[in-house]
């Protein structure tokens, strides 16, 4: 028992970091970072041109140099040290701050793709930056965990930079920017959401970690106005944890969609004598699965079976729609690639009953030299 005891002591020495921490100076070091002026305009300027630079060439070091010396980070963390310690003055000027801070982001970047003459064929890094996840909100909320106990830690290391590239909340801006350049509403909505979830997830992590190494709390003379300062923070704190929690259910109830409609796709394509040739999966209102199948029509039996099977995989039917595209005596009029999926599948099923006619005369023949066996029934020719 007391080796155990030793273990845990050394343990909880390990992890304790009280000790080291200065609350203090890092309060005053996140107050300083909010505002938006002097050295932090030029450096935002910067990094706005370089991220969308590097998502309009799609190159990842590029994107990743511009994540390291935007100072968007600023703001957002003030908002949460704001919302911890009940100050509602730093709240204001720390929203003010990055309210401005993305108006120029999404401007500059907006100009930047109307004037660019690059035109992407194969968009990915922008696309990247369109669906968010469930991972984006485990990746803002510890990363907002790791860059707060940075700025509080006595003994600074490099763990900010590492945090800026994680949370990555410029490309997304630049991304929403050439949504608004292009009039394209999933990359300019799509990318908003990912930032939204970014700075959302990244102030929760703030308050909590004010809240629980109990820094300095701003104090009222006047009892009524503190009590109303608490209530309007009070609410400000559940208007960013409802919608955070709400949102994170959702992503996962999409992710869990997508990853099980995958599954059964990958699982089996042909069903009877039709091939599932291509689907897709929308997510959000509501998720749907539309499967697209050609070859022959289908059969009620065979829609069941495939509504079954994908009831099994825990897709329900309201979620899935089946696009018959089945080949009919008019083959003329069908479209070629869709009349070669056919014959390709066709061409399937003649080798699979070709295999089968050649194993069982194998199997008749092997019985037929034993002695005692009669040859074996067609028992295993195809329908």
């Amino acid at each position: 028992m007391s080796v155990w005891n030793s273990f845990k002591e050394y343990l909880f020495d390990t992890a304790r970091i009280g000790d080291q921490l200065d609350t203090t100076a890092a309060e005053q070091n996140i107050r300083r970072n909010i505002y938006f002026r002097g050295p932090n305009v030029w450096i935002l300027a910067f990094s706005i041109i370089i991220a969308s630079v590097g998502l309009n060439i799609n190159s990842t070091a590029v994107i990743i140099g511009a994540m390291l010396i935007s100072p968007l980070m600023g703001p957002i963390v003030g908002v949460g040290l704001g919302l911890g310690i009940n100050d509602t003055s730093l709240i204001g000027n720390a929203i003010r701050n990055l309210l401005i801070m993305v108006g120029i982001s999404l401007l500059a970047s907006c100009i930047y793709f109307l004037l660019s003459p690059l035109q992407l064929a194969n968009p990915t890094e922008l696309e990247a930056r369109t669906s968010p996840s469930i991972y984006d909100v485990l990746i803002a909320l510890f990363g907002g965990f790791a860059g707060i106990l940075e700025l509080a830690r006595k003994e600074k290391g490099t763990v900010i930079s590492g945090v800026a590239i994680a949370t990555a909340l410029m490309p997304p801006l630049c991304t929403a920017g050439y949504g608004l350049a292009h009039l394209n509403g999933h990359f300019f909505f799509g990318a908003l959401g990912l930032f939204s979830i970014n700075a959302i997830f990244i102030t929760l992590a703030t308050y909590m970690t004010t809240k629980y190494f109990h820094f300095r709390t701003v104090t009222y003379e006047d009892e009524n106005v503190g009590k109303r300062k608490h209530a309007i923070i009070t609410a400000a704190v559940l208007l960013v944890i409802i919608p955070s929690i709400w949102s994170a259910v959702k992503m996962i109830q999409n992710n869990n969609f997508v990853v099980a409609s995958e599954e059964f796709i990958s699982s089996d394509r042909v069903y009877g004598k039709s091939y599932i040739y291509d689907y897709s999966i929308s997510k959000g209102r509501p998720n749907m699965l539309t499967l697209y199948l050609t070859g022959e029509p289908l059969k009620s039996d065979v829609k069941l079976e495939i509504v079954e099977k994908a009831g099994s995989f825990g897709i329900p039917s309201d979620k899935l729609t089946i696009v018959d595209k089945g080949i009919s005596s008019g083959k003329d009029a069908v479209n070629p690639v869709v009349l070669g999926i056919y014959d390709r599948l066709e061409r399937q099923l003649q080798q699979k009953d070709s295999i089968i006619i050649s194993l069982q005369q194998q199997l008749n023949k092997a019985q037929a030299a034993s002695p005692g066996n009669e040859p074996a029934a067609d028992s295993l020719k195809s329908d």
